[in-house]
């Protein structure tokens, strides 16, 4: 390979000749990296191998560049990180299944001041579950600066803030990072299809503002404030199979084993009384 041709490939992660052991990037030299590349030349590089076959080809192009140029972070079951990886060699169930590829996540649970909880319908060209209705935001902090610091989950509540202005246009002035209540965070595992699946640390952030929304429709299909009642009428539709609507597994695991009793928290705002980041729940 000509030295030229190096700057072609994406810097991920190598794998040193002479050590089984990954040598990581410093956050600072991913993020100085922005070289346009396309999927078609992505080799077995690094020590997991990013595979972009045939059926790659009819992917959404913006979804194709957050696969990727997006790097999440990797952790352990402890949450402690171990590294980092394109968004998409974690979502490979391949990657998941044989390499036990975990990464960090967070879910975000925005609700207004009449403690109607925002959710979103994923939009259609979303490589993993799209046009399932979910919470908020969901989506990953990336292996940078700002989003790697663990104080008070800090980086996790920066790349909240980032998020929602890309995928739902509510601008940082709405959402202050301080505003964001980290409850708690579960680790699960969920396959989307054959293919792609999650393998999640997930992180749950609860925020009570009155925001303008704007979605980005390369992220989002619809959007709708739910109450109480309504939200269980949309769980009892997704159970029966009705007008095909489908719940993330993610958002199903909080509603089955944290939403309601927290969103008691959320109107008599005493969430603070509900945080335990302490735990780490497998659901």
């Amino acid at each position: 390979m000509s030295a030229s041709s190096l700057f072609n490939l994406p810097l991920i992660r190598f794998r040193s000749l002479s050590s089984s052991r990954f040598t990581l990037l410093p956050p600072s030299s991913i993020r100085s990296v922005s070289v346009p590349i396309s999927p078609r030349k992505l080799r077995a590089f690094s020590g997991t191998t990013i595979m972009a076959d045939s059926k790659d080809a009819g992917m959404d192009a913006v979804q194709r560049r957050l696969m990727f140029e997006d790097e999440c972070i990797l952790v352990d079951a402890t949450d402690r990180v171990v590294g980092h990886d394109s968004k998409y060699n974690c979502h490979l169930m391949e990657n998941i299944e044989a390499k036990n590829l975990l990464h960090r996540a967070f879910s975000v649970f925005l609700f207004n001041s009449k403690y109607e909880l925002l959710l979103q319908q994923r939009s259609n060209t979303k490589v993993t579950f799209p046009l399932v209705w979910t919470n908020t935001c969901c989506s990953h902090p990336l292996y940078r600066e700002s989003e790697l610091i663990q104080e008070n989950a800090l980086g996790v509540r920066n790349a909240a803030q980032r998020k929602l202005l890309d995928e739902l246009g509510i601008v940082a002035e709405d959402v202050p990072v301080d505003e964001f209540t980290a409850l708690g965070r579960m680790l699960y595992k969920a396959p989307s299809d054959g293919k792609w699946g999650e393998h999640e640390l997930d992180y749950l952030l609860f925020i009570v503002r009155d925001v303008k929304v704007q979605p980005n429709p390369d992220e989002v299909a619809d959007i709708k404030y739910v109450s109480r009642e309504e939200l269980k009428e949309l769980v009892k539709k997704a159970d029966a199979g009705e007008e095909g609507l489908k719940l993330s597994p993610w958002f199903r695991l909080v509603v089955d084993n944290f939403l309601m009793k927290w969103w008691d928290h959320v109107e008599k705002g005493t969430l603070v009384e509900a945080i335990d980041m302490k735990t780490i729940h497998k659901l």
